[in-house]
């Protein structure tokens, strides 16, 4: 009889919840001390690829979530740029097919966002002091974690190579989050996005999931970097929704008949749009420094294979299209509204002209 999977499933339920996180702050109200290495990187890799500034955790404790019946482990992660990441964690003994029901289940769920938001709302009551400019209206993004204990035989421990040419298809419907069996060209195109350091881990990435194959300890960094890239990708979509609104804003006021004040008024709104893209260039410094990579590494390739398949880079290629046309309105903008004042100061200077030699032609008279 085959023996039962064990290992874990995370849901990563991220929100943006406000402009930037004051750390120490947070720290002083949980009465937690700041990790000065993290995640605990477990390949070769040289002091400096590190957090820059570690994200504040906050254990949650083992809760039962109501919908679904389960107990599970969560913990809150708050990093620096604004975004607050709700784990809920549990763990698994299953066979393939209960396993690929089970991760189905979460993926499709609709209870975990809302319950997740309503865990952060509380824990917001206790930390919310030391949040700036707490948003409004949040935006949120789920991912999904399934990791799978290495497998024991009676020939040893299946390796890599042998997981994915026997279990390949099942892995494939957990990363898709299906149910029914996928195509084999589906299947290969899943497959496409897998990673391996060792004979015996695997990583296989997708949009929505990714399923590790290592100890739940060994694959730590790696879940870390995941969440990582999604804070990532959250920022740059909230910033995508900004530009949209802002961009369809100020071409309705442009397609306006520009009356004078009207033109005098395009330098504030200008200096608005240029306030947005400052903002966004400030965020990406500090997303793209908060982590440290050595370009050759392992885990600097593995980020970059999950920023491409969970769509960060497409939505930082969608902002600095944005971006670039932002630039070219602020340009436009500014140089009517110093047409508006050159025209406005010619006309001034006439009419004081035409007054004087009026003051002029009296005087003589």
């Amino acid at each position: 009889m085959e023996e039962p999977l064990t290992g874990t499933i995370r849901g990563l339920l991220l929100f943006d919840i406000a402009e930037s996180i004051d750390l120490p702050a947070l720290h002083r109200i949980l009465g937690t001390i700041s990790s000065r290495r993290e995640p605990a990187f477990l390949h070769p890799s040289p002091e400096y690829v590190k957090f820059e500034r570690p994200p504040v955790i906050e254990p949650v404790g083992i809760k039962r979530i109501q919908a679904t019946g389960e107990e599970v482990e969560i913990r809150i992660r708050y990093f620096d740029y604004g975004v607050a990441s709700v784990e809920l964690l549990m763990t698994f003994r299953a066979t393939w097919p209960e396993l690929i029901n089970r991760a189905n289940s979460w993926i499709s769920s609709t209870e975990l966002e809302s319950y997740a938001a309503d865990l952060l709302r509380n824990s917001l009551e206790r930390t919310g002091e030391a949040l700036n400019k707490l948003y409004r209206e949040w935006i949120s993004e789920d991912y999904f974690v399934v990791q799978v204990n290495p497998i024991t035989t009676s020939d040893g421990v299946v390796s890599a190579a042998d997981l994915a040419r026997d279990w390949g298809a099942e892995i494939a419907q957990i990363v898709r989050g299906e149910e029914t069996a996928l195509s084999p060209i589906e299947q290969r195109e899943v497959l496409k996005s897998t990673m391996s350091y060792y004979p015996y881990d695997l990583l296989v990435l997708g949009w929505v999931a990714a399923f590790i194959y290592e100890s739940r300890a060994a694959a730590s960094p790696t879940i870390d970097l995941l969440e990582y890239a999604n804070t990532q990708l959250l920022e740059f979509r909230y910033y995508d929704d900004v530009l949209t609104d802002v961009l369809a804003d100020v071409y309705k006021r442009l397609e306006r008949r520009h009356t004078m004040l009207a033109r005098w008024r395009l330098a504030r709104e200008a200096e608005t749009l240029n306030t947005i893209r400052l903002d966004y260039q400030e965020l990406v410094e500090r997303t793209d420094n908060a982590i440290k990579f050595l370009s050759d590494m392992f885990y600097a390739r593995m980020y970059r294979l999950a920023a491409a398949r969970i769509g960060v880079n497409d939505y930082r290629n969608l902002v600095n299209e944005k971006l670039t046309t932002a630039r070219d309105l602020y340009e436009s903008m500014v140089n009517e509204f110093h047409q508006g004042r050159t025209f406005f100061l010619e006309v001034m200077v006439v009419l004081i002209l035409m007054v004087e030699i009026v003051f002029l032609f009296v005087h003589k008279a």
